[in-house]
């Protein structure tokens, strides 16, 4: 009778709460041990571009803005203000979207001249937007 009686060996698990016990603490751990730091802010000086090339670009909208934050369209427009700038940036996106702005300014402008400029075109769907340099 034993010889035909044969043990089953029991199927190999893996007990799953000491590992989860283990993943709980190193997440715990990692909570505890980080470090919140606030972001600093550097002041830059931008380098100008030697190797530019030439701007030449066809079917373009020219957005010139001056030092003293003074908006022109096209290469010899009066001043406008920036409500003037959105304006003709939508009317220019209900022709087409596929249009390239480009954006010249004076080295000595602010930053918020330059990205209103941009804000106005990419809100109307202008996402193809370049710098001029120098």
């Amino acid at each position: 009778m034993s010889g035909l009686y044969t043990k089953r060996r029991r199927r190999p698990e893996i007990n799953l709460v000491p590992l989860i016990d283990v993943l709980v603490m190193m997440i715990f751990f990692a909570f505890v041990t980080m470090q919140f730091k606030s972001m600093t802010t550097m002041n830059l000086t931008l380098p100008k571009v030697e190797t530019a090339g030439k701007s030449e670009l066809k079917d373009s909208l020219t957005i010139t803005i001056h030092k003293s934050g003074e908006y022109n369209l096209g290469e010899n427009a009066a001043s406008v203000p920036i409500e003037a700038v959105e304006r003709v940036a939508e009317e220019t996106s209900r022709v087409t979207k596929d249009i390239t702005v480009l954006i010249r300014s004076d080295e000595n402008t602010e930053l918020k001249y330059i990205t209103a400029a941009m804000d106005a075109c990419r809100r109307v769907g202008l996402n193809k937007i370049r710098l001029q340099s120098k």
